[in-house]
């Protein structure tokens, strides 16, 4: 008998898990993601405006998403994010899970750039920002996969 092996189940689409920082009230955003995500096959939990970092965290465990998305409008993700990634990155059922951030990450215009170095530092699996942001983020998409699960071969 050989050992079972993970592998996607064809079954189940991807999900993602969809929030903003705790100080961005901003709801268009995560409409527009919602939509992008729900685009690309996703099925999305969109969590809202103004969501602590342990909302979260609790709200991912529960949904087991294959994308953990943060959006940020009001220029504070930059200074927020890291907080979320430590948390979700320190729960074992989340750690393997891609976390990622965009949008507008500070207050210094084309200078917030400085920031990703910083967030990938923190946790994060990838960092949209500036004008390609959008591109980038659907090419990214293309390559989430869905969690795996163990079936005997």
């Amino acid at each position: 008998m050989r050992n079972p092996r993970p592998h996607p189940d064809p079954r189940r689409p991807r999900r993602a898990v969809l929030s903003s920082v705790s100080s961005d009230s901003h709801t268009w955003n995560l409409v527009y993601l919602q939509l992008l995500l729900e685009e690309a096959e996703f099925e999305v939990t969109n969590l809202g405006a103004c969501v602590p970092p342990e909302m979260l965290a609790e709200r991912a465990l529960d949904v087991r998403p294959d994308l953990i998305l943060l959006s940020s409008v009001n220029g504070h993700g930059g200074l927020q994010a890291a907080a979320y990634a430590q948390l979700i990155k320190a729960q074992p059922a989340l750690a393997g899970t891609p976390l990622v951030i965009g949008g507008k990450l500070g207050v210094a215009g084309a200078a917030d750039r400085g920031l990703v170095p910083e967030l990938i530092e923190a946790g994060f699996d990838g960092v949209f920002v500036g004008d390609e942001a959008v591109a980038e983020f659907r090419e990214y998409l293309d390559r989430v996969r869905p969690h795996t699960v163990v079936a005997a071969a």
